[in-house]
């Protein structure tokens, strides 16, 4: 398998030893979050499943519904620690629909604020945040690792 072949959600998820280095903030039983490594605004988190599914159809009842509960838990991790305006959360399913990484489904939970420019690339192909991962992920994993 080349490098380009790696799916980086399935490498995320193998080692939780390397969590921090990988910025996955918390494991479920069926998917985990992890920071965007790419994001559009600080706090970008996406929730994905362990198994390497393509498409939303095609995950089990189990994967689905793990992942809305740990959708509303970023919402109240981000809103508790970001004091967001509002969220964005969804999912771009295939290449067609957006999709980066398209051959494993994963949902994206933004923080959002009013005026707020980096969801979309404003000038140069290039986004400011006004943090780096690390600052990021130091914020917001204590909100996992408390009891449910």
């Amino acid at each position: 398998m080349s490098q380009a072949d790696v799916c980086i959600f399935c490498e995320a998820s193998k080692d939780p030893a390397k969590d921090q280095e990988r910025f996955v903030l918390y494991r479920g039983a069926r998917n985990f979050i992890i920071l965007n490594l790419y994001p559009y605004i600080s706090g970008h988190l996406m929730i994905a499943p362990y198994a390497h599914i393509g498409e939303l159809d095609a995950a089990g009842k189990e994967e689905t519904d793990e992942m809305m509960d740990l959708a509303k838990r970023c919402q109240t991790a981000l809103r508790e620690i970001y004091q967001p305006d509002g969220f964005n959360v969804g999912m771009n399913l295939g290449r067609a629909g957006g999709a980066g990484i398209a051959d494993h489904f994963h949902m994206h939970v933004m923080p959002r604020w009013t005026g707020d420019t980096n969801f979309i690339t404003t000038v140069g192909e290039t986004r400011v945040l006004p943090e780096d991962l690390p600052t990021t992920y130091r914020k917001l994993l204590p909100k996992f690792n408390r009891a449910s």
